[in-house]
């Protein structure tokens, strides 16, 4: 069986819709399948990332701990888009996981390379 290449985009932010949550449990089952897995945050879905979020208020679990874990099921490509972090006001540091920050022309290359897109 060929193994194929597939790239998860997270564009939303990670509470008020299932979208994140969704992602995560998606790479979950794509790393079961030994399938060559990326994951890359555009837009809103870089907050997906942010370091000491705070859930308390809304009254739901954070789960940014859970990218911490993907490394056990061999998911270690993290991408960013660099222009969304510059917006944002983010740097690699206020992030949870080490990633890659990409421009978006090179954002297009990545997209290129993979076999499967998936977007949430």
């Amino acid at each position: 069986m060929r193994i194929k290449k597939c790239l998860y985009v997270n564009r939303r932010a990670p509470y008020g819709t299932s979208y994140a949550l969704e992602a995560i449990d998606a790479v979950l089952i794509g790393s079961a399948f030994d399938q060559d897995i990326s994951l890359l945050f555009i837009d809103d879905g870089l907050f997906q990332l942010k370091r000491d979020q705070d859930t308390t208020d809304l009254e739901i679990k954070n789960h940014s701990p859970a990218y911490r874990a993907f490394e056990m099921y061999d998911v270690e490509k993290f991408y960013v888009s660099e222009e969304a972090m510059a917006a944002r006001g983010l740097k690699k540091r206020d992030l949870v996981i080490d990633v890659e920050v990409l421009s978006d022309s090179r954002i297009k290359d990545l997209m290129d390379e993979h076999d499967v897109i998936f977007s949430f």
